[in-house]
């Protein structure tokens, strides 16, 4: 049976190029969605039965509208694995056209925050303008009446587009990568298509927690220690504004292993007891 995957689109996303990459995408119905927040709840409504969507960056960090589709509107979602791929940023414009000739840039975000310098040096005199996704931002420079208008985007979106690519390359630094996340309805088995889950693959535990203590001395530094004093190592922890006031935060974390392993539910459970809510939300296979 087919598999209705939803990810960010329009066609020619970094977001599609990592659905693409996974060895079953050929036999996945690939379906796109306006936002990060409609591509999530595609599985929470049945209109999918899996999404992908990025979910941090190498140059700037976490995709903060993912994690909060998460927490606030996808209770009932979970990530079943990962997708890293390497991101080239392009310029893009209906024709060949001189930088200094540029007016506005424009993409989504995250591209335009990875591509600063780029900006700042090279095109000093454009406006930068914000599109829901790179491939919308290459679309809209198709209109006729944007030809001064260049698009940060795929060379996938370029071609889909039929634009012509003026520099590639322009991300700030080098080596920059996105990670993706897969999701499923819980109770889903974890993996990406087509990816054989082997004996020997390694696991991370994706979790979420907030309260009671945000405000008392040493109270995260007490929560992190259910963890090291059970040998779990943390590979990543951040905070979001918890939508509760100010001063009010969750707090995301990343662990090395499977949800079911020993250490890793004792790990949870010395947790819980800190807290006023712990969710795992996922426990995958690592890229």
């Amino acid at each position: 049976m087919t598999l209705r995957v939803a990810y960010l689109g329009p066609e020619g996303t970094f977001t599609q190029a990592a659905a693409l990459s996974a060895p079953g995408s050929h036999e996945l119905q690939l379906e796109a969605r306006e936002t990060i927040h409609d591509t999530v709840l595609a599985v929470t409504d049945g209109s999918a039965e899996r999404a992908v969507v990025p979910i941090e960056n190498s140059l700037e960090g976490s995709v903060n509208v993912t994690l909060d589709a998460l927490v606030f509107d996808a209770e009932d979602v979970r990530i079943v694995g990962e997708t890293v791929l390497g991101i080239e940023q392009c310029l893009i414009a209906q024709r060949p056209l001189e930088l200094d000739q540029i007016e506005v840039v424009i993409s989504h975000p995250q591209a335009t925050a990875q591509c600063r310098r780029f900006i700042r040096t090279r095109l000093p005199q454009a406006r930068v303008m914000t599109a829901s996704s790179t491939a919308e931002a290459v679309r809209l420079v198709t209109e006729r009446i944007r030809h001064r208008w260049a698009a940060i985007g795929t060379r996938l979106a370029a071609e889909l587009y039929g634009c012509a690519v003026l520099e590639t390359g322009i991300e700030d630094v080098l080596g920059n990568q996105t990670r993706f996340v897969w999701l499923a309805p819980a109770g889903t088995t974890p993996g990406v298509p087509g990816l054989p889950v082997r004996a020997d693959t390694a696991w991370k535990t994706a979790i979420v927690f907030w309260g009671p203590g945000t405000d008392s001395p040493g109270w995260l530094v007490s929560c992190l220690s259910e963890l090291a004093f059970r040998g779990v190592n943390l590979t990543r922890i951040e905070s979001r504004p918890l939508r509760a006031g100010l001063g009010q935060y969750m707090f995301f974390a990343d662990l090395d292993g499977r949800e079911a392993d020993a250490m890793v539910t004792d790990a949870l459970a010395g947790l819980r007891g800190r807290v006023n809510v712990l969710r795992t939300l996922g426990s995958f296979p690592v890229a």
